[in-house]
């Protein structure tokens, strides 16, 4: 790749990560937010999941969309809307229903800025340097994740949650100037080439919102399938992890360890970014499938070790949430960059969307499930480590959806390097 393609992959990159910085303020909040709106775990998984929900119903209309609209357009304006959902959530949120419609506007704001950059990356690269770079930003979510916690929890501990809450909304202004400024900067001839694509590989005109043709791709569906059960996963611990670490704290106090449950947390969804990275390089090494298979085992048995531990010393638990939390995303870019290779000319704008879709739909059931079953099962060490016991049970069928769907991947449309 030349300089000026690395700059923009960088560039990209980095207002991925901005874009996000508004999705886990509830999560980064919610020991507090739980006993200042009176919230039980059930309406905590409901607001948690609310985020995925906005995601999951819009993505299909946005995402698809970028096979006929330019996809930085449907970025900027998103990116416009998150920042306002995130100021509306900062003077107006007061308890579960207003606290649910801005968690659904920031997830409608992510999914008109997540794949479809992701798509304006993909357009402009071929190779190993297209599945370096998908993996690379895909896996960059995690990095905005973890400053949303961060920098809440310390804005909290000296402004007003609110005022926190305002901060991140700075986040997706940012990510809209950047791409404002640095689209055009991207290689106009391989934009040419993948349009032109585009154009041949498609006999009559494109129906945005179908997505029949989608579902009859059994390479890409295998990924699809498998994204769904990582999705479950990992969102739904995520949503859950800084109220387990306060919990697992309240059990087993220590004083003298130096990091909050926030900042452990932070640490958590940090390291998916480099997870996420080395997955992809282990995938391209060893088999994109049987990589992925294995990642998902493994972390099944670290969450399962990880729910039944909250007595043991926190210094402990950290260790296993940051081991776990590195787990369930060192198949995340490998999937996303499975489900690219598979796509169809001409269908990767809808394929993405289902993708995506089934993806987030699951992240919105997985925090709900968690909750529901703290409350069923009593909220005490038991009923935490049967809540992560539900959180780990669907990822089990993940290998076997990949091996079920295991066709071929679809040639990719000719792209200039």
């Amino acid at each position: 790749m030349s300089n000026r393609v690395v700059k923009f992959v960088v560039a990209m990159t980095a207002a991925n990560i901005l874009s996000v910085a508004g999705s886990m303020v509830f999560p980064g909040l919610l020991p507090m937010l739980q006993s200042e709106w009176s919230l039980s775990n059930t309406e905590a998984g409901w607001i948690n999941g609310a985020f995925s929900a906005g995601y999951g119903v819009t993505v299909p209309v946005l995402v698809g969309l970028t096979d006929r609209v330019d996809a930085r357009r449907i970025y900027l304006l998103s990116a416009a809307l998150g920042a306002l959902a995130m100021l509306g959530f900062a003077v107006l949120a007061e308890g579960f229903w207003t606290a649910i419609l801005f968690r659904v506007l920031i997830g409608v704001s992510f999914a008109g800025t997540y794949m479809p950059g992701l798509k304006l990356l993909g357009a402009r690269l071929s190779g190993s340097g297209q599945s370096r770079a998908i993996s690379f930003y895909s896996g960059a979510v995690a990095i905005g994740m973890a400053l949303s916690v961060f920098v809440t929890g310390l804005a909290t501990d000296t402004l007003d949650w609110r005022w926190a809450a305002a901060l991140t909304g700075l986040g997706p202004l940012a990510a809209m100037a950047l791409v404002a400024l640095v689209i055009d900067a991207a290689p106009k001839g391989a934009a040419r080439a993948s349009m032109a694509a585009t154009a041949a590989s498609t006999a009559a005109p494109v129906r945005v919102l179908d997505f029949r043709p989608v579902f009859r791709n059994r390479g890409a569906l295998g990924y699809m399938l498998g994204y769904a059960v990582h999705c479950w996963e990992m969102l739904g611990f995520w949503g859950w992890v800084v109220a387990y670490l306060s919990f697992a704290l309240t059990l087993r106090p220590d004083p003298d360890f130096p990091f909050s449950p926030q900042e452990v947390a932070a640490v958590v969804l940090l390291i998916g970014w480099p997870a996420s990275i080395l997955g992809n390089e282990g995938a391209l090494r060893w088999g994109r499938r049987r990589a992925i298979s294995v990642y998902m085992l493994v972390s099944v048995a670290v969450g399962l070790m990880l729910g039944f531990s909250a007595g043991l010393p926190f210094a402990i638990v950290a260790l296993l949430a940051v081991i776990y939390g590195a787990l369930t995303t060192s198949d995340s870019g490998s999937l996303t960059v499975g489900l690219y290779e598979a796509a169809r000319a001409g269908e990767q704008g809808r394929t993405l969307a289902v993708y995506s879709s089934l993806g987030f739909t699951m992240a919105f059931l997985a925090p709900l499930a968690f909750g529901g079953v703290l409350d069923l099962a009593g909220g005490g060490a038991t009923a935490w480590g049967l809540a992560f016991g539900v959180l780990v049970l669907l990822p089990l069928t993940g290998p076997l959806w990949l091996y079920l769907f295991g066709g071929r991947p679809a040639p990719a449309a000719t792209r200039e390097p």
